[in-house]
C-alpha cells in the first residue's frame, strides 16, 4: 500500500496554493518557490520540523536570495540571514532584526 506524498502549501489571499512535496524541504536549508503572481517565496524547515515561508526578495538589495540564507535563532526566535549583506529576518514575523524599519512578507504555511 503506497501513501500519497505530503504536500507543502502556502496561504495566498483566501486559498491554499500547493508549492511542492514535503520531501523537497531539507531541515536547515531554504527552497525558493514561484507564486502565481510572479513573486517568490522562500520556504524553510527547521530541525524540529516546523515550516516557514517569507518573501524571497532581500529588501536591501532587491535580489531574490533569502532562500539561500543561513538559518539560526536568537532568543528562541528562528531567523534567516541574507546571503548578501547578512541582515537577519525573523521567520515568524518577517521583521528585520538589524533594522526595525524593514520587514519582509510572511506567508502562512502548512504541510498537508
Amino acid at each position: 500500500m503506497s501513501t500519497a506524498p505530503t504536500r507543502v502549501q502556502l496561504r495566498l489571499a483566501n486559498d491554499w496554493f500547493e508549492v511542492c512535496d514535503r520531501a523537497r524541504l531539507t531541515p536547515g536549508r531554504g527552497l525558493a518557490a514561484l507564486l502565481p503572481d510572479g513573486s517568490q517565496a522562500a520556504l524553510f524547515l527547521d530541525r524540529e520540523g516546523r515550516a516557514y515561508a517569507i518573501d524571497n526578495r532581500d529588501p536591501f538589495t532587491g535580489a531574490a536570495v533569502l532562500s539561500r540564507g543561513l538559518l539560526g535563532s536568537q532568543d528562541g526566535r528562528p531567523f534567516v540571514a541574507s546571503p548578501l549583506l547578512k541582515q537577519r529576518f525573523d521567520l515568524e514575523t518577517g521583521r528585520c532584526l538589524d533594522d526595525d524599519e524593514v520587514t519582509v512578507a510572511v506567508h502562512s504555511v502548512r504541510i498537508a
